[in-house]
C-alpha cells in the first residue's frame, strides 16, 4: 500500500482535475463500505463526472473546500490511476497517424480489390464507412 490518494467531488465537471474513476476501471478500493458510506453522504456514486481521483503526489491540487475522501490504492491501482493522467504520447499519436495515412493511401487500391473479389460496393460502404462516391471513383479505376 501508499500513501493516502484523495477521491475528491468537483463543482465543474469539465475540470481537467484528476481522473474519474469510471475511467480507471474496476477498483476494489471503491467498493469499500468507507467509500461506499461517504458517496451516499454526498449524494454521489462512482459513476459521477464529479467524482475524481488524485495519487498521493498530487492531492495538494484538491481545490479546498471539495469534499474528499482520503483513499488507500494498492500498487497496481496507483499505477493504473497515474497511467490515465499521463497525457498521452506525442510519438504514440504520430505513429497512429502513421498507420492511418498507409491505410488511406492504399485504400483506393484495397476497394479495387475488393470490388474485383465481388464485394457489392454498398457492403464496402458499410464496412468502411468511406462515401459512396469514393467506392464509385475507385470501380472507375
Amino acid at each position: 500500500m501508499t500513501d493516502d490518494a484523495y477521491l475528491f467531488l468537483l463543482d465543474d465537471a469539465s475540470a481537467p482535475l484528476g481522473v474519474a474513476p469510471a475511467a480507471v476501471g474496476d477498483l476494489p478500493s471503491l467498493e469499500t463500505p468507507a467509500v461506499r458510506a461517504w458517496l451516499a453522504a454526498q449524494g454521489s456514486t462512482v459513476t459521477s463526472p464529479h467524482l475524481r481521483l488524485l495519487p498521493p503526489e498530487e492531492r495538494a491540487a484538491v481545490p479546498k473546500g471539495a469534499e474528499r475522501l482520503p483513499l488507500r490504492l494498492s500498487d497496481e491501482e496507483l499505477n493504473l490511476v497515474r497511467h490515465r493522467m499521463a497525457p498521452e504520447s506525442p510519438a504514440r499519436v504520430e505513429e497512429e497517424l502513421l498507420t492511418y495515412r498507409d491505410y488511406a493511401d492504399g485504400r483506393d487500391g484495397l476497394i479495387g480489390r475488393a470490388l474485383a473479389a465481388g464485394v457489392p460496393p454498398h457492403r464496402i460502404v458499410e464496412l468502411t464507412g468511406v462515401d459512396p462516391a469514393t467506392v464509385t471513383a475507385a470501380a472507375g479505376r
